[in-house]
């Protein structure tokens, strides 16, 4: 058996204990005796034996109330309480002994009381000691640090830390004072709290005062030099948000946030999660509580493929499907590096023998039947797809044949394989579409909706609809940012265009949520709240790294881009809107089954994208999606296209017809010679 071996600390705590406890018992006898001194009367209410006695039992409810197992350092009520509770029990164990044994003959029963009162005055005080001195200290300056210890009973402020500034006098602002106050490493010194709550100014949390209105920022930090402000409202909305930073930017000093309660696991505030004011911040989009239980109940230990998995949502997806443990998740993947990192990130969360990741591509028919037959994934998300919008304008077959037949394959082997559930990630663009990505987009949600409705399939297939995703590869934002790092000018499409945005791990949750409440054949919105103008959101970011708009960066507006709409709508004519059991999602039930559509039209789209007809691409796209508005850019190829096979077919017919002139000239000189030598 493994004896534990016991800390140096173990045996300082005890001494001290021994060495209060001692003085608890002595005290009490003088104050019961009016701090007489005499011989006789200490031995005749028998101090000895009552110090011995009472050590002992101390010691041992000392122990058994755990109280030599806490670290002192950080001491908190929950310790104090079991001091208490110990003292307490072993006090009135003691009592009660005195009273069976000797019905207190020779012994003061005020003693007791007065050592209860005192014995938990001086171990509670040891140990907040403790700790006072560890709030205070730095590692490896023990001398510096019995030096600040006593200078911190005069000094509010940490020599050589930072005057922070906390704006909200909240739960949040509170535990992050508390936190800095017990950890001297971070060089902090909090002078005050700033909050919109009249009822709060002039009051203080934990000795530091709240100063004032947070518009007042300006004016504060003059008064009381403060060199830094933390936000520590979690649940402020984009609007409060926008007004905080902004005073903050016009105050001139640095300030950092905490972040808000959708970005917090279980909702627990740390240090850790400090940082910068982001895009996110500005959002404002609200905490989506999931049914954890549904979705586990559908995900815990099944066999899931993931299309697209080296993307921005497609790798997010990932990080959430492992929180509800699968059996094996695979990752399909075309380009080599983003698959790589997912693949050593998903392997550190559940292991290496549940990863699977392939290098391939949902255009290749063969290569997708393979995995399925060698796997038999139960449940598919596809969220691989081309998405630029620029350049699929440029190069529709490229889209057609990535957007519309991968997505055909994938639903083909599914079929095929029997897989359970089918979620198809789709987009705001599909909703009638103006470029050759929403249309692609589109007629992937019709070949979709077509396999339930038209009783295709026992495959419970759905379609997850939902606008931008901030901070994903290729959008606004990151561009943004780069242009900010180079000084400018910032690019705007259009002064009035707008967006919906959500974060990509809010997208990723309500794409579980939703796939989870599919019965097949539906089409899920998520709500993606109030649309955001570009340009004040190019604007925020302007001021959120420092600068002014139009002062320090310009910005420049640069006309909508080839298949660009001014805003985006998430629901298209036709579809019926139903509202669901979570308030975040909606649903839509709008296609009836069309057999003739699936089969024929479809596929003569996909054999006329492999001959680059672009004006027969355009047209059985229309005959598909009706809605379907073709942009200029296209439009223009289009005519340009005409343009020219129409020199190609007249550079044929005039290069036949000179052909036929050279051999009718031909002819005629044959003759001609013919003539001549019968004449001869």
């Amino acid at each position: 058996m493994k004896i534990k071996r016991l800390h140096k600390n173990f045996f300082i705590m005890f001494g001290m204990d021994i060495l209060l406890l001692m003085s608890s018992l002595y005290l009490s006898y003088l104050i019961r005796f009016d701090f007489e001194f005499s011989t006789k009367i200490w031995v005749r209410f028998k101090f000895v034996q009552v110090l011995a006695f009472l050590l002992i039992i101390k010691i041992f409810f000392f122990y058994l109330f755990d109280l030599y197992k806490g670290m002192w350092r950080y001491a908190s009520i929950t310790d104090l309480f079991n001091i208490v509770k110990a003292l307490s029990v072993s006090t009135l164990s003691g009592y009660m002994f005195f009273l069976f044994s000797s019905r207190f003959q020779g012994f003061s029963r005020s003693i007791f009381i007065f050592d209860l009162v005192i014995s938990i005055i001086l171990v509670s005080s040891f140990r907040l000691a403790v700790r006072f001195y560890y709030q205070n200290a730095v590692p490896d300056k023990n001398r510096h640090n019995i030096i600040r210890f006593l200078k911190s009973f005069f000094t509010k402020k940490r020599t050589g830390s930072k005057n922070l500034l906390i704006i909200g006098a909240g739960d949040c602002g509170e535990h992050i004072c508390r936190e800095i106050h017990n950890n001297a490493r971070l060089q902090c010194s909090i002078i005050g709290f700033l909050d919109d709550d009249p009822q709060k100014h002039g009051k203080q949390i934990h000795g530091i005062p709240v100063l004032g209105y947070i518009k007042d920022i300006k004016k504060i930090i003059s008064t009381v030099k403060a060199d830094e402000a933390l936000i520590a409202i979690p649940s402020a909305t984009s609007y409060q948000m926008r007004i905080i930073v902004e005073h903050c930017t016009e105050s001139g000093i640095n300030f950092k946030t905490m972040p808000n309660i959708s970005e917090l696991i279980n909702g627990e505030l740390d240090i850790n999660s400090i940082r910068k004011v982001s895009y996110r911040d500005l959002l404002g989009r609200e905490v989506i509580k999931l049914d954890e239980v549904l979705i586990s109940a559908y995900i815990k230990g099944k066999t899931i493929l993931v299309t697209g998995a080296g993307g921005s949502i497609g790798s997010e997806l990932c990080r959430q499907i492992c929180r509800y443990r699968p059996e094996r998740i695979i990752l399909f993947e075309r380009a080599e590096s983003p698959l790589c990192a997912i693949d050593l990130e998903i392997r550190q969360i559940l292991g290496t023998g549940k990863v699977v990741p392939i290098l391939g591509d949902i255009q290749d028919d063969n290569e997708l039947q393979k995995v399925f037959e060698a796997y038999m994934p139960q449940l598919v998300f596809h969220a691989a797809a081309y998405k630029q919008v620029p350049i699929l304008e440029m190069q529709p077959c490229k889209a057609i044949r990535n957007n519309i037949k991968g997505t055909l394959n994938l639903i083909e082997a599914a079929n095929r394989f029997e897989v359970e559930r089918f979620v198809f990630v789709s987009s705001d663009k599909a909703v009638r579409p103006s470029n050759i990505m929403g249309v692609t987009k589109r007629i992937s949600e019709i070949m979709i909706e077509n396999q339930n409705s038209c009783a295709q399939s026992t495959t419970r297939f759905m379609i997850v609809r939902f606008g931008n995703v901030a901070g994903s590869v290729g959008s606004v934002i990151p561009l943004f940012k780069k242009q900010i790092e180079k000084r400018g000018p910032v690019t705007v499409t259009h002064p009035e265009v707008t967006r919906y945005f959500m974060t990509i791990p809010e997208a990723c949750q309500l794409i579980l949520q939703a796939s989870a409440m599919g019965t097949g054949g539906e089409i899920f919105i998520l709500k993606m709240g109030l649309p955001i103008k570009i340009d004040d959101l190019a604007r925020d970011l302007i001021r959120l790294s420092g600068y002014k708009p139009e002062i320090d960066i310009k910005v420049e507006y640069t006309g909508l881009r080839p298949g660009e709409k001014l805003c985006e709508e998430l629901v298209t004519e036709g579809e019926d809107v139903i509202l669901t059991n979570h308030k975040k999602i909606m649903v839509l039930r709008g296609s009836k089954c069309n057999i003739k559509l699936l089969n024929n039209k479809i596929n003569k789209l996909l054999t006329i994208a492999e001959d680059y007809d672009m004006e027969r691409i355009i047209s059985i796209s229309q005959e598909i999606v009706p809605e379907y508005t073709p942009s200029t850019y296209v439009m223009d190829l289009v005519k340009k296209q005409k343009e020219e096979q129409y020199k190609i077919e007249r550079t044929k017919t005039e290069t036949f017809q000179e052909t036929i002139h050279k051999l009718s000239n031909i002819r005629y000189l044959h003759e001609k010679a013919q003539l001549r030598r019968q004449v001869n």
